[in-house]
């Protein structure tokens, strides 16, 4: 017997401190400042490129976003660290990456009125994990209380969706009867804040999702009608920080591809016709047309590359609300962004209406869900 997946609740954690663009590029230009008086000499030689000044008008000319919540700001502000200063914490104590899920956990589990009695199965999905091992999804099943099992994924910013279609197809299965699919998301930490080609994309927050039976569901809920995921290898998004760092001759050294790298021409180039055309064909193999979708909650990356997205699957300019971006407040959190959008821009569509999640990133990876509201 094969059953029904729902999404029945989402929670959002959001950090308290915010960075606005402003903040950043008064931060960013000192430290661009000081390392052109520290290289003067071989600057004038040519031996070493100046560092250019950014600015609010470059900023949100290239992404469309004015500011971005963090877990701390005063190491990110400051000209001679320029990363975040976070508190050593013991063994003894949660981690900060499941402190921050157990609290989105805990928020979606109330917006589904469930507890963690009802929970089969926890999926902490993100880009970046705080540790090896063990891991952070069985750690937030503790904390949470929850039996069964649970199991870290990492596809980088296609994580949420990846989650999602997984923990479905065991609902669907009738392997379990819900699951959790955590996204906590510390991206300033592994964000070059020194390079001013990206040193504003990232934000953080964590986000949950419960999905469970839809006979189960005490209210409202989104059916799961579909899930489809796809994966092509390119190295234009990566970061080559691991285990192995200490093995090589120069691996501990400050090397700039230690945190997030990315070639943003060519990842425009590829990966938006990429994700038009597995939108397309992945509703089209269920038929549903494109203006029968009345919600597109896409990955949080880029503004111009959701609006060239939305214009390709549904073959016009989308209209107000149609395809709500939230990377003007939030910045990009990569797998948290499409749950962000989708948890607070989904209450209102009505019986029977269809939306689709979509999430894309390094990999390249591409997931999509397709919902169908029931009220």
């Amino acid at each position: 017997m094969t059953h029904t997946p729902a999404i029945t609740g989402t929670g959002l954690f959001t950090p308290e401190q915010t960075i606005s663009n402003a903040e950043l590029v008064k931060a960013f230009n000192a430290y661009a400042d000081l390392f052109n008086a520290e290289n003067a000499e071989a600057i004038a030689a040519g031996t070493i490129e100046a560092k250019d000044h950014s600015s609010e008008e470059f900023i949100f000319k290239a992404s469309g976003i004015e500011q971005r919540y963090v877990i701390d700001k005063s190491g990110i502000l400051d000209p001679t660290v320029m990363h975040p200063l976070l508190r050593q914490r013991s063994d003894d104590e949660p981690s900060l990456m499941a402190e921050m899920g157990v609290d989105a956990a805990e928020k979606a589990l109330a917006a589904a009125g469930r507890t963690a009695s009802d929970v089969d199965l926890v999926i902490c999905a993100a880009s970046n994990m705080e540790r090896a091992y063990p891991a952070i999804a069985v750690e937030i099943q503790k904390l949470l209380g929850i039996q069964g099992f649970a199991f870290d994924m990492n596809v980088a910013c296609s994580s949420a969706t990846f989650g999602i279609q997984t923990a479905a197809d065991m609902v669907r299965a009738g392997s379990i009867r819900s699951a959790l699919v955590v996204n906590p998301e510390i991206c300033s930490a592994h964000l070059e804040w020194r390079d001013r080609d990206c040193h504003f994309i990232f934000g953080d927050v964590a986000t949950a999702t419960l999905i469970e039976r839809a006979e189960d569901a005490n209210g409202a809920y989104f059916e799961i009608k579909s899930t489809r995921c796809a994966t092509e290898f390119s190295n234009n998004i990566r970061n080559n920080n691991g285990f192995l760092r200490r093995s090589r001759p120069d691996g501990v050294k400050d090397r700039r591809d230690m945190q997030f790298m990315q070639n943003g021409r060519k990842v425009f180039k590829e990966v938006v016709p990429m994700v038009s055309e597995h939108i397309t064909n992945h509703i089209a193999e269920h038929g549903v047309q494109a203006n029968d979708l009345k919600r597109l909650w896409l990955h949080q990356a880029n503004k111009s590359m959701n609006d060239f997205i939305g214009r390709k699957v549904l073959g016009r300019a989308p209209e107000p609300g149609e395809q709500p971006n939230i990377l003007q407040d939030y910045a990009n959190t990569s797998s948290a962004g499409s749950i962000i959008a989708f948890s607070k821009y989904s209450d209102d569509l009505q019986d029977g209406e269809h939306g689709l999640i979509c999430s894309f990133g390094a990999g390249y990876s591409v997931g999509s869900v397709l919902l169908q509201r029931h009220v």
